[in-house]
């Protein structure tokens, strides 16, 4: 007694050897585009590209399922002839209309060798792509157990009509189509909640900031609205220094905000480095006296001028060394700054503090946008902006510990030919 075959795939033993090839080596290359493609309309008409060599057709068409209006759309349409795009532009199908919407309602697959002769084949598409279809094939796409859309493909090139072959073999693909496709949207829906997440913990970060600043600066107007019925001049010497340092931490939290917000090429000049710390030293003066902290500076290990983007530079440097003013202890708080050339000519630039230093935890994190361990003192952009500035340099900045447990940042910038 012969073997019993299991109907769902008898129709396999009725296949050439080279036919079967020809469907295996198809499925092979879907599988690889998988694997190598990672832009999901350039994946799905690869694939769709692999379904009309297969079942040997004149066109097809991916038409997806809308779950929000209960309609079919056309995503992929695909074909030597006719308006193709007008497809995805103008035609949507309700569910149960034409072929597709059939396939879509009842989940079956749908073969018609003369569409002619169907009084459920939806003209209008024709009509708007110029696309004469003779014979059609509609497979639907479901995965666990929700409609994902429909594959179709059109006109047998032999003339005749789709085999049952065709129509098992394309059921194959639309289970990988589907697959595909809600995989992608999954990830997709991931990546968007967590984009979101991310920026509503930034804004409420940055407004904190702000919102401390704004209020330093509102009590310094109305202190200097007093001084001014009165005509009290202490009132005015005591609230405008407040309201000066207001004015210069938004200005410094802006500029922070554009350097990120942009890449830019470097403007690589011949610059003095010791007059470039120093012009730091002078914005950065203010807050040195006020914290009666000590700033060293040693410059020894550089001799004649360096090749850097001097604006860059100096916003990176006045990151770091307001972050050091902010973690170092008063008033027997100190910070060097040290500079040298390394063995390959390389520009380092060391910043350091005696303060309670960077948890190793976070050494990664650090220089991450909107990271901060200053709570709402902080905006986390200050770091994420110098890391970006060196980058764009073609150099890298490293965080460790200084000899005496603080924080220490390491610059290392390649000395690049001057573009000017």
């Amino acid at each position: 007694m012969a073997p019993r075959v299991d109907e769902s795939v008898s129709w396999l033993t009725d296949i050439p050897a080279r036919e079967m090839q020809r469907i295996v080596d198809a499925l092979y290359r879907v599988h690889h585009l998988i694997s190598v493609i990672t832009d999901l309309d350039t994946l799905l008409e690869r694939i769709m590209e692999e379904s009309k060599h297969v079942a040997q057709a004149e066109a097809c068409s991916l038409i997806l399922y809308d779950p929000v209006t209960e309609e079919l759309y056309f995503q992929v349409a695909l074909g030597e002839t006719g308006d193709q795009q007008a497809l995805k532009r103008e035609v949507r199908l309700k569910l149960n209309q034409g072929i597709a919407g059939v396939a879509a309602v009842t989940r079956e697959s749908v073969n018609v060798p003369d569409v002619r002769r169907d009084t459920r084949f939806y003209r209008l598409a024709d009509e708007t792509s110029r696309f004469e279809t003779r014979s059609l094939l509609a497979v639907p796409l479901v995965d666990r157990d929700k409609l994902v859309g429909v594959l179709e493909v059109l006109n047998k090139t032999d003339g005749g009509p789709f085999s049952e072959m065709d129509m098992r073999v394309l059921e194959m693909f639309s289970t990988v189509v589907a697959t595909v496709i809600v995989n992608a949207r999954l990830i997709e829906e991931n990546l968007r909640a967590e984009r979101l997440s991310a920026i509503g913990e930034a804004v409420a970060g940055l407004s904190h900031y702000t919102k401390n600043i704004i209020t330093g600066m509102s009590g310094s107007v109305d202190l200097i609205d007093q001084g001014l019925e009165v005509d009290n001049l202490e009132f005015l010497k005591k609230s405008w220094p407040i309201f000066k340092r207001s004015t210069k931490r938004i200005a410094h939290f802006v500029e922070d905000m554009l350097a990120f917000s942009k890449p830019r090429r470097p403007v690589i000049e011949s610059c003095d480095l010791r007059m470039l710390i120093d012009e730091v030293a002078q914005t950065f003066w203010g807050l040195l006296i006020r914290r009666n902290l000590t700033l060293e500076v040693n410059t020894d290990g550089v001799t004649g001028p360096v090749l850097v983007d001097s604006r860059g530079l100096f916003r990176c440097l006045l990151n770091l060394l307001t972050n050091a003013a902010d973690a170092v202890s008063q008033p027997s708080g100190y910070i060097r700054v040290a500079a040298c050339f390394t063995s390959d000519r390389s520009l380092q630039l060391e910043v350091s503090d005696n303060g309670p230093g960077v948890l190793e935890v976070n050494f990664n994190k650090i220089f991450e946008p909107f990271f901060s361990t200053k709570g709402s003192q902080g905006t986390g952009l200050g770091l994420a902006v110098t890391r970006k500035i060196v980058k764009e340099h073609g150099g890298k900045i490293d965080v460790g510990r200084s000899p005496e447990g603080g924080a220490l940042f390491r610059i290392t910038l390649p000395q690049l030919e001057t573009t000017n």
